[in-house]
């Protein structure tokens, strides 16, 4: 449904205020100060299609700045990016000054300062999401922010005219229809960003994919042992989407849930193997390395070794001062590799 605040029906010496409001409850805070003296008038539209807002703006001369004061006063990181439908703007971000025109594309990061400037009326479609829902390193981000995107040539002209149909009618679509046209319009600004921050080619992406996969292989390894560990967890820390992290191992061969279990898997077929007077016991294993369900367990455990959790302890610890034979089953590595089943039951404990 959509949301219009407009200064029309406002007394005049209250309008400044009320937009000044209007703007901050709708995008987020800033302080808005209209150019001149004169009365002042100022329309903003807003719809939600998923986690994305769409809102479209218009308003006499203003400026329009975002201070650190300002970002503390938000709970959530946001990016913007915006459609400049007429007038002109000079935009402000990390150093840089973009003189905006019309059909022009601005990517603001609000987590950071930033200012624009219009000297006459104009009207602007933006579109806001949070930034963990982009999928893009922050040094790509930083890249974009503070320059003009011209649409006249490459991927920018195949965009405005998709984002202008979309302003134009963002609450046309049911639920479930915009929840899934929300996560085509995130990927397509995430395609616009990293086109602008690697202009000469794929090189320096897939340099940046090869970095952050081992981070993401790191991050595993070191939380294991934590019941929650899961795609959205790993997300979350990583400042990406959950579907930019799926994305990342698509030529991997596995998927992120059957990497977790893998290696909770393999933990524990390592730690129930050690040998020494005191095994330790299964459901203790268990737990160390992730699992909260010991019949899951169990279950995960035979369909990738083919033994139950316990008899592979017994087969590996030594029994009444005679170690089990090393032919009586397969190494843990070969095991793991050789059952074609071994990747395929979910990564939760």
């Amino acid at each position: 449904m959509s949301s219009v605040l407009t200064t029309t029906s406002v007394p005049d010496q209250d309008r400044v205020a009320y937009w000044n409001d209007a703007v901050n409850r709708t995008l987020v805070p800033v302080a808005v100060t209209p150019h001149g003296d004169g009365l002042f008038d100022a329309r903003i539209a807003t719809n939600r299609l998923g986690y994305l807002q769409v809102s479209s703006m218009e308003a006499d001369a203003e400026h329009v700045s975002r201070t650190p004061a300002l970002i503390a006063r938000s709970s959530e990181a946001l990016v913007a990016v915006g459609v400049q439908i007429s007038g002109t703007a000079t935009f402000i971000q990390d150093g840089r000054r973009a003189e905006v025109g019309e059909g022009d594309l601005v990517v603001c990061d609000r987590s950071r300062p930033y200012s624009f400037d219009y000297p006459q009326r104009f009207a602007t479609h933006v579109f806001q999401l949070p930034r963990r829902m982009l999928g893009v390193p922050d040094s790509d981000l930083r890249e974009v922010t503070g320059h003009a995107i011209g649409t006249r040539h490459g991927f920018g002209a195949v965009l405005l005219p998709f984002l202008a149909s979309l302003a134009a009618s963002p609450d046309a679509y049911p639920p479930a229809v915009a929840d899934r046209l929300a996560g085509h319009v995130v990927d397509l600004f995430a395609t616009l960003i990293t086109e602008r921050a690697h202009p000469s080619g794929t090189e320096a992406e897939d340099t940046a994919r090869s970095h952050l996969l081992l981070r993401v292989r790191d991050h595993i390894n070191r939380h294991l042992g934590d019941p929650d560990l899961s795609p959205e967890s790993i997300a979350r820390a990583h400042r990406i989407s959950t579907r930019y992290l799926h994305r990342l191992f698509e030529g991997e061969g596995t998927t992120v849930g059957r990497l977790i279990q893998k290696r909770r898997l393999e933990e524990c077929g390592r730690e129930l193997a050690r040998r020494g007077r005191t095994a330790p016991t299964v459901s203790a294993v268990a737990q160390r390395w992730g699992f909260v369900n010991p019949a899951h367990f169990s279950r995960v455990f035979r369909a990738v070794y083919g033994v139950s959790p316990r008899e592979w302890r017994d087969l590996r610890t030594p029994q009444d001062g005679i170690a089990p034979s090393p032919a009586g089953r397969p190494a843990l590595s070969s095991a793991l590799a050789g059952r074609p089943g071994a990747d395929l039951a979910p990564a939760r404990g």
